[in-house]
């Protein structure tokens, strides 16, 4: 991903049961198993509502203090 500025839009976590879509500011959406992210999934539906993106690149829950990355959702795409 050299050279290329790509950040997230937005998170969504009810379109798809069992499943982050996250929506690139490029139009690209990333699908993975929620699954692949353990925390997240002990998450509550509520809880999972609760997103925050920063800078772009990063994004985070109000009821964790684990911090992902854009990067984290592309190698698991």
């Amino acid at each position: 991903m050299s050279n290329v500025n790509v950040g997230i839009k937005s998170l969504d976590f009810s379109s798809k049961k069992g499943k982050i879509i996250a929506q690139l500011s490029d139009g690209r959406v990333v699908i993975v198993p929620v699954s692949f992210f353990p925390d997240i999934k002990n998450l509550s539906v509520k809880e999972r509502e609760q997103w925050m993106v920063l800078d772009d690149q990063y994004f985070t829950f109000e009821h964790l203090t684990r911090i992902y990355s854009i990067l984290d959702l592309m190698k698991l795409s």
